[in-house]
């Protein structure tokens, strides 16, 4: 029991106590381990405090540093500005000072000039004065001699009468009537060599544009003319285009509205109608129904059809060519067309499609010439004889139609002006229209551009004859050079030089007014006096 008893204490010391000594010792050296640590981190974190309060003294002291050194500076720049803005003040007030003493002088030189002036002024009164009073007095000597003069020009006008036989009315007269005829033979002579150098100098000038515009307008002098015969194969296509009962020709007739003349003529149809386009679709409508061979009705309305729409398109194109031939655009497409329905048109045998080209060719070169607007001179041109595609189907003439057509596409008042006037009815407003009446006369005068029938030219030439000899004192009268001259001779004993004039102006103005000729006609007058005596 005893050894039991010392065995289980041995064993519990074994157990329980030297497990709670092992653990008291472990406890005490990581006690005192952790101190020892935990002074040499306070040491360290002091050490570093110490040093961060060092560095942050150390900046404080740097930006104090930098801060006075920053202050000073700015009192040292605020200063600089200082001085610089009271420089400038006192140069500015130096040189408005200077300014006003400037002012001041001139105010004062000013003055003494006024003063100066009124002194002299008032000198020149007094004179002015004394001229006046001295004036005065000559006026009541020179009224006192007038009377004296007016008794002595009534009593010569009395002694004259007496002598003359004449009253003062009477004499008045006749030296006035003296004077008038003298004053009209010399303003007649004046007249007429002042007409004659300007007549020179401009025949000069539009000689030289004229050329110079015709030759740089090459067109040519054949003009194309609307074809109003179709040939045929062989007399036999005859019988087959008027049909069974005629039905063919009928159809013909009535889808174009043109007139085929079918007669004995050999292997030729003559399409007769006014309208030259319809003309131009009957023209071309039968010429392919005779070159396809199948002519019957239903066949006749598509073939029309087809060309009428082709023809459209011709008519189309070839407005627009001529736009860009004479190099204007913007016109309405309405008028464009119209300009292409020209070129089956003809006026005199000259196709209107051409002479309209020319004519806004010819108006653009002079208008170049003289430096005027060439796109307004050539607009014009090209639509002066606008009219004449309507002109068959409306009631009016050309021009009216041409203006209304203008008027109603909104052209310029200008334009229209120059369309009314290329014929002279109106009054033109611009030089651009009467560029577009010379134009109009070149392009129909010139050789072989229009041709006349012979009973209308021999009418016209009689009465350019009869228009001539109709006035007081003509004896004779000629139209020659193709109506392009009138020559007249006067009786000598009844009119002078002077009225010979007047009288070419007359007769000139009369052919203006109820003649109609294209280009001008030269009106010119001869008076020649012969005296005759025999020797016996």
């Amino acid at each position: 029991m005893t050894e039991f008893s010392s065995l289980l204490l041995a064993d519990t010391w074994m157990v329980v106590v030297f497990p709670l000594i092992a653990l008291l010792l472990g406890a005490g050296i990581v006690a005192v381990i952790w101190v020892v640590l935990n002074q040499n981190s306070k040491k360290k974190c002091k050490n570093k405090l110490d040093e961060t309060n060092r560095r942050v003294e150390e900046m404080l002291e740097s930006a104090k540093a930098e801060s006075r050194q920053l202050k000073k500076e700015a009192i040292l720049e605020a200063k600089e500005q200082e001085i610089r803005h009271r420089n400038e003040f006192e140069q500015e007030m130096k040189e408005k000072r200077a300014e006003q003493q400037r002012a001041e002088a001139r105010i004062t030189r000013q003055e003494d000039l006024l003063v100066r002036k009124e002194e002299e002024l008032n000198k020149k009164h007094e004179s002015l004065e004394q001229q006046k009073a001295h004036l005065n007095e000559k006026l009541d000597e020179v009224a006192k001699q007038q009377e004296q003069v007016s008794r002595q020009h009534e009593l010569m006008v009395q002694e004259l009468e007496r002598v003359a036989q004449l009253t003062k009315e009477e004499a008045k007269q006749i030296l006035t009537d003296e004077i008038l005829d003298e004053t009209r033979r010399d303003c007649a002579m004046q007249v007429r060599n002042l007409e004659q150098q300007a007549k020179e100098e401009c025949e000069l000038n539009a000689k030289n544009i004229i050329s110079l515009a015709i030759q740089r307008c090459a067109s040519d002098h054949a003009s194309e003319t609307t074809v109003s015969v179709v040939s045929l194969p062989n007399d036999d296509m005859k019988a087959r285009i008027i049909g069974r009962e005629g039905r063919n020709i009928r159809a013909i007739e009535n889808a174009t509205g043109i007139e085929l003349v079918i007669d004995d003529t050999p292997e030729v149809v003559i399409l007769s109608g006014f309208d030259p386009v319809r003309r131009e679709i009957a023209r071309i409508t039968l010429e392919r129904l005779i070159q396809d061979g199948r002519i019957h009705p239903a066949r006749i309305e598509e073939t029309v059809e087809k060309v009428t729409k082709e023809l459209d398109q011709q008519i189309k194109a070839a407005g627009e060519n001529a736009m860009f031939e004479v190099g204007i655009f913007g016109i309405h497409p309405e008028l464009i067309r119209l300009i292409g329905r020209l070129k089956y048109r003809t006026s005199y045998g000259q196709n209107v499609y051409r002479h309209s080209i020319e004519v806004s060719q010819l108006a653009g070169l002079m208008a170049q010439e003289l430096g005027l607007d060439v796109n307004f001179a050539k607009r014009a041109g090209l639509l002066h004889d606008i009219g004449k595609a309507v002109d068959h189907e409306q009631e009016g003439t050309h021009i009216q139609l041409g203006a209304d057509l203008a008027k109603k596409y909104k052209e310029n008042a200008m334009i229209v002006n120059a369309i009314m006037a290329h014929h002279g009815d109106v009054e033109p407003k611009t030089i651009e229209a009467v560029l577009v009446q010379a134009a109009d006369a070149i392009s129909g005068a010139r050789p072989g551009a229009r041709r006349e029938t012979g009973t209308n030219y021999v009418k016209r030439l009689e009465k350019l004859e009869a228009i001539a000899s109709g006035f007081h004192g003509v004896e004779k009268s000629y139209a020659i050079q193709a109506g392009r001259e009138v020559r007249v001779i006067v009786k000598p004993d009844q009119v002078d030089d002077a009225k010979a004039l007047f009288l070419a102006k007359d007769i000139a103005k009369k052919i203006e007014a109820e003649l109609e000729y294209p280009g001008q006609i030269k009106v010119n007058v001869i008076r020649e006096f012969r005296s005759v005596e025999f020797a016996k």
